[in-house]
């Protein structure tokens, strides 16, 4: 019996709010919306009218953190723009193709330091890098 239909959310634990959602919003492209009023600061990041990303502040950050989670993958386009804000906003990132598929694969790290993977079609252009 199969009772998983797709992805939900991931939830990312933040030391500073702003700089989350400045690194998610500006940098890679999602949108601030509707979060219910919780206790806790923090805020719900939408694709679409799905809310995909969920980040949570105003608490310590754990000593040994949780889980086993290594990275978080989003369908991405627009390569070259993507490698653009990453240089002006002085985030290092890896890029390469993947084996088999060829399509681009770009890790980099968001401000506490969780690893965010943007998978980009393999009919992308070649970026200037």
């Amino acid at each position: 019996m199969t009772c998983i239909i797709g992805m939900n959310h991931f939830t990312v634990l933040s030391s500073d709010l702003e700089k989350s959602k400045a690194f998610y919003i500006d940098i890679l492209g999602l949108k601030e919306g509707y979060r219910p009023p919780f206790a806790f600061p923090g805020a719900w990041l939408y694709v679409g009218n799905q809310a995909i990303l969920h980040i949570m502040a105003g608490r310590p950050m754990p000593a040994n953190a949780a889980g086993v989670i290594d990275h978080m993958a989003f369908s991405a386009f627009n390569l070259q723009a993507v490698i653009d804000t990453l240089k002006q906003h002085n985030i290092r990132y890896d890029l390469h193709r993947l084996q088999g598929l060829e399509i681009w694969q770009l890790f980099c790290h968001d401000p506490d330091g969780a690893k965010v993977e943007l998978d980009f079609p393999a009919d992308e252009p070649e970026p200037n890098l």
